[in-house]
This record gives structure tokens, sequence and C-alpha cells, in this order.
């Protein structure tokens, strides 16, 4: 069978070689889910909740363990890894503490009698999951499955297939079935393959838009529940009376944030005139002074890409911005040394046309763009094809609300703050960052039939 060799992206060192999967194993895999399903939707669902409650005690107990092997696959500075970990023992304790609540069921009246909403599991829940967070992205979408009663399975990323089955081990410790949780070593034509089995009843996807467009097609052919959650090019607004220095320092972390490999990252940064030369030329200044650093010592800020394919690819995406009129105020060279590496980095003069403009750029790359005024901001956030996250900064917080519920075509907005992800709040997108909901009550009804029972007493 063809095999897939993992690589630090600090040092270029290979990892570990895997084999992929035959496709024979594949079906008894999926085989033995849908099986699996039939004895663990019949479980009580505290009980079920308390399995993942006891995955939360694992990861924080194993919280070095992981992090170093994050580190090792994907390259993500240690102290963010340990943040990673906690985060997902919180959606953990979230899931078992609220899951019995929200799927419970409901009486409603109805002529004659009355009826039963139901929410009950549908089968196997098949996930695509990328690599920028190796932990969150798997414990995000499966947690809430098992608890409803689904078995899941798993195609991690190649570059942290160590991850994936690490992961299997500790669900299995913490008392998932075996066959319940399930992580797949697959190509894509098998992944298509899985998608198209009987028992698979939900796929979930995050990636590009590309890969988003390529799965909910499949799915698609086969009438498969999907939810995909793709790229963007999140805007951050800074209006007329926006607390500049706040503004700044916010997006520096916003931009920098797990090596500038997140989909709701800061990215395009949208600055009135007013406040135009003072917000750009403190930006500038504050992330010239961001230093690529070791990504295992704890106090590094911006470690390596997770791949030198990626990092060129955005490198790429700067050359042909720049040839296009962008400026680079700072960054925008790939060092001489081995890895992954890439500088924080700053381009002003963007306009639509370029990559910096249009596309996202999924690296420690800022893009500055100037607006005429606080409308024009507005406008220029809204004109592109993602809406994933975006933000708003503004001393008047009612009318930095307001924009953002009823002008903001996003899934979610920050206002003076840049946050990432709430077990309890609804993540996910519109336009070519997709559909669907993760987290909060939204997230755990993505993958049930709601039923109704009607009865006439």
């Amino acid at each position: 069978m063809p095999t897939i060799t993992t690589r630090n992206p600090a040092t270029g060192e290979d990892l570990q070689t895997y084999e992929l999967f035959h496709d024979t194993d594949v079906a008894k895999v999926v085989e033995a889910a849908g099986t699996a399903f039939e004895t663990w939707r019949r479980e009580p669902i505290q009980a079920r909740a308390d399995v993942v409650r006891r995955l939360a005690t694992l990861l924080r107990d194993n919280e070095q363990e992981l992090c170093e092997l994050m580190t090792a696959e994907m390259g993500k500075p240690m102290a963010q890894g340990r943040q990673e970990v906690q985060l997902c023992a919180a959606i953990c304790e979230w899931t078992a503490d609220h899951g019995p609540d929200v799927l419970a069921d409901r009486e409603e009246p109805k002529e004659g009698g009355r009826a039963l909403v139901t929410h009950q599991p549908m089968g196997v829940v098949y996930g695509i999951q990328p690599w920028n967070f190796p932990i969150y992205q798997v414990v995000r979408f499966s947690v809430p499955q098992l608890v409803a009663g689904n078995t899941v399975l798993l195609k991690h990323a190649e570059s942290v297939w160590g991850m994936g089955l690490r992961l299997e081990e500790l669900y299995h410790e913490a008392g998932v079935p075996r066959d319940a949780f399930r992580s797949l070593l697959i190509d894509h034509d098998q992944s298509d393959d899985v998608i198209a089995r009987p028992e698979v009843r939900g796929v979930t996807l995050t990636g590009s838009d590309g890969a988003g467009r390529q799965v909910a097609a499949t799915a698609g052919q086969h009438l498969t529940k999907t939810v995909v959650e793709l790229g963007s090019n999140d805007a951050f607004l800074v209006l007329s009376d926006a607390d500049v220095e706040l503004a700044v320092e916010t997006s520096v972390q916003g931009r920098i944030a797990n090596n500038g490999q997140t989909c709701v990252a800061a990215k395009r940064f949208i600055v009135t005139d007013a406040v135009y030369d003072a917000f750009t030329d403190a930006y500038v200044e504050a992330m010239s002074s961001v230093e690529l650093g070791d990504p295992t010592d704890e106090e590094c800020a911006l470690g390596p890409m997770s791949r030198e394919q990626l990092r060129d690819e955005l490198h790429q995406q700067v050359t042909e911005s720049v040839s296009k009129g962008a400026t680079i105020r700072t960054g925008g060279e790939v060092p001489d040394r081995p890895g992954a590496w890439y500088p924080a980095t700053v381009l002003t003069d963007v306009q639509p046309g370029q990559p910096a403009y249009d596309d996202e750029l999924f690296g420690p790359v800022a893009a500055i763009i100037r607006a005429a005024d606080d409308e024009d901001a507005m406008r220029i956030a809204n004109d592109s094809r993602y809406g994933l996250g975006g933000g708003i900064f503004s001393r008047d917080v009612d009318r930095a609300v307001e924009l953002a519920r009823t002008e903001f075509d996003t899934g979610m907005v920050n206002v003076n703050g840049y946050n990432l992800a709430n077990p309890h709040l609804p993540f996910g997108g519109v336009k070519d960052s997709g559909y669907g909901r993760e987290h909060g009550e939204e997230g755990f009804k993505e993958f049930v039939n709601t039923k109704t029972v009607m009865i006439d007493d």
C-alpha cells in the first residue's frame, strides 16, 4: 500500500511513516461503525455524556504530550497548543453538561391530541478535518455527535495522522466503543467511497472552498446531509472613531495566532481615511517586531507554517499582489533556512484583482485597505465571496453592534476584540465560507433526526 511520511515543519525532518488503509479494511471499518451505532444510540444519553466528560479529563492529563505532538507535526507554538487542549476539554464539559437538555424531548399540542418532538441520532457521521487545529477540529465535530448517539469516522489531514491516531486511543480510553470512533488513514478517492456508503448519514468538512464544493457535490449525489466550514478572508474594520492602539494590538494577535493559519484570522484590515496613517504606521511597526521563534519555546509568538508547499503558495500570492500594485511594508521574503518559515508581513495599496484582496492568505500576511469613510469600509468588507467572520473597532459600541447585526454579511463578528471559538456559541459562515453550524445548540442538532410523533388521545 502507498505510504505517507509526516514532517516537522520547523526543521524539515521526517517524523513518521504511515501506510494507507486497504480498501477492504476501510469497508470493514465503515460497516463496523454502522453496527456500533445500533448499540451506542441505545445507551442513555447521560451515559454518553459521562464518556465525553472523561475525555475532558484525559485531554488535560495528556496536555504536554499532545502539545509536543502538535508542535512536531504542524508547528504550533507550545503555549497556543496548551490553549487548544484546554478549549477542547471545555467543549467536552459543556457538551456533557448541556447535551441531555438540548436534545430532550418536548411535547406540543395538536388538534385532537398532542405531539412529541424528539431528536434521534442518524447513524455514522464522517468528519474530514484539517491540520491547523489538530485536536480542536476533531473534538468540535465529534463530541456533540457522540453525545447525540451517532458514531464517528475521522479522516484527518495527512500531516497530522499521528494526532488522529492518538485521539482515537484517548476516545477509546474514555469509554467510546472501539468501532464508534475510528481514524481512517485514507486518500481522497477512498474518502469519496466512504461518503457513498449507506451507513454514513452525515458528512462534515473543514477546509478550502474548493474541497467543500467537491465533498458537498459527492455527498449530494447520495442525498447525505453536509456541514462545511470553509476558508475566508475575514475583514476587520477600523472605523473613524476607533481606539487605534487597541485596534493595532488586537489586529497583530488576530493575524499571527496559530502562525497565521486560522480560518477566522483577521486578514483584511479595512481602515477609514481618518485613522489610516495612524493605524498603518503603528501596525507595520508592531508586525515588524514579531520575530520567528522556536515553536517548542513557551515564549514563541510566531512559528513555522505547516508545510513548505503552503509557505511557497502564500509567497506566490504576496508576489502576485505586489506585481499588481501592492506594497510590502514589512516581511515578504522567504528566510534562507530549513523548514516552512515565513515572516510577519504587511501589504498596503491592496486593491481588487490582487490575491491579497480577493483570496485567502493562509499565513502571517496582513492586507491593509484604505476606505474613504465608515460606510465605504462596510462596503469593502462585504465585497468578498467569503463570509465566515470579521470584526469592527469603534468607540460607539451600540453602533458597531448594529452594523454587525444588520450589515456584516458573515456568520460571526467581533466588536473591539478578537475571539476564536466558544463551546456555547454557534460557529460557521455564509457564502463561499460554507453552511451549517458547529458548537452550541445549533451544532448539536445538525446531524440528528428531528422527529415528530403525533398522538390522538
